[in-house]
């Protein structure tokens, strides 16, 4: 079971839950977001931005519930550079401390209020606190996915090449090409899921051709688009 929607009060965010049916480890793709996770196992938890697919492994009947957060953002709200969490999965208590004991208490005591009304509100008033995300972020991250090149972005928003790879670790855990990367690889999976053969998805994503896009797919996922995508007729 897996569900997601817009989260309420912070721009491009999404919550999701879920229920492990099985103890299959899950494929997690790269995305260039940083996740507040909550498990009913293993209690709240810090998704850092990833570089490669990782495989999330649950027990059966293991409930998760997350409230992902789009690139750029993370950082105003955990209060930490994005870097620091890179490929890493940390609890929520390393970096608030008393703040995640209290709200592990609250999400055990309040059994009737969802545990995603209570991530969204703590995270809410966390990037309020911060002065919301740096708004130079969500330019970066708005126009790389739109699929502007690394030199427009970074003309666009009056950075040279150093200074803007030095933001991008900043803000999202890694570089902006390897950004970019990551999220031309998400739009050209949009597309395919969307029914876009493989060879369609690949040219408006603006790959090369197809053999790009499955060369990109495996090294960032670990696996190849038809293995992600088995019913896709390419």
């Amino acid at each position: 079971m897996y569900r997601e929607r817009a989260a309420v009060g912070v721009a491009g965010a999404v919550v999701w839950e879920g229920i492990a049916a099985g103890a299959a480890p899950a494929r997690v793709l790269p995305d260039g977001c940083l996740d507040l996770l909550w498990s009913s196992r293993a209690g709240l938890l810090v998704a850092g931005p990833d570089r490669t697919a990782q495989l999330s492994v649950s027990v059966p009947g293991e409930r998760w519930v997350g409230l992902r957060l789009p690139p750029g953002v993370g950082p105003a709200v955990f209060g930490v550079p994005a870097h620091e969490l890179r490929d890493r999965r940390v609890p929520l208590a390393d970096l608030w401390g008393r703040a995640a004991t209290e709200l592990a208490e609250r999400i055990e005591e309040v059994r009737a209020e969802p545990v995603a009304a209570l991530l969204e509100t703590v995270a809410v008033a966390r990037l309020r606190a911060a002065g919301g995300p740096d708004p130079l972020g969500v330019r970066i991250a708005a126009r790389l996915a739109a699929g502007a090149t690394v030199a427009a972005a970074a003309a666009e928003v009056g950075l040279g090449a150093r200074a803007l790879h030095r933001r991008s670790q900043l803000l999202f855990g890694y570089g902006p090409k390897t950004l970019a990367r990551i999220l031309r690889m998400r739009r050209a999976l949009d597309l395919a899921r969307a029914g876009a053969p493989l060879a369609e998805a690949a040219a408006l994503a603006g790959y090369a051709d197809q053999a790009h896009l499955t060369r990109d797919v495996k090294e960032l996922a670990g696996v190849s688009p038809t293995r992600l995508l088995p019913t896709n007729p390419a």
